[in-house]
């Protein structure tokens, strides 16, 4: 069975922002994006088995990224980190509010927002508070 995992993307402040700032490392470095946690998800198999990673952005699950491997990370420091290698493509899901949490969580399919259409991608966005209060009341 596939599980997903749920992440705060601390500092953005938009899905725009966070295709940016990926593209931007990926210049740099030639690589994949990534996120590097000191965590190794137990549920890597089920992680491994089509799941994705839901991106927080302002209150608001806002987008998620299918997660391609678990990998891990030596930084000389003796620390054991993982890094979660994610698609480049960024799929928009249906805003939903989700409060503050530190480190990621697992997110199980049935509890992870529906994906927006490919023709609602481009609608012009509504300001976070309205598309907040929309999703509060399920509207979105």
């Amino acid at each position: 069975m596939t599980v997903h995992l749920i992440k705060l993307s601390v500092g953005t402040d938009s899905v725009e922002d966070l295709a940016t700032w990926q593209a931007m490392r990926i210049k740099q470095t030639g690589a994949a994006p990534r996120h590097v946690t000191r965590m190794w998800p137990k549920r890597e198999a089920e992680i491994l088995e089509g799941g994705s990673i839901y991106w927080v952005i302002k209150g608001q699950v806002q987008a998620r990224q299918r997660i391609t491997a678990l990998e891990e990370v030596d930084r000389g420091d003796g620390i054991r980190r993982c890094a979660i290698l994610l698609d480049p493509q960024i799929q928009r899901v249906a805003p939903t509010q989700k409060r503050p949490f530190q480190g990621w969580r697992y997110l199980k399919p049935e509890d992870a927002p529906r994906d927006l259409p490919a023709a609602r991608e481009s609608d012009d966005r509504l300001p976070p508070e309205l598309d907040a209060a929309l999703a509060e009341i399920g509207v979105i």
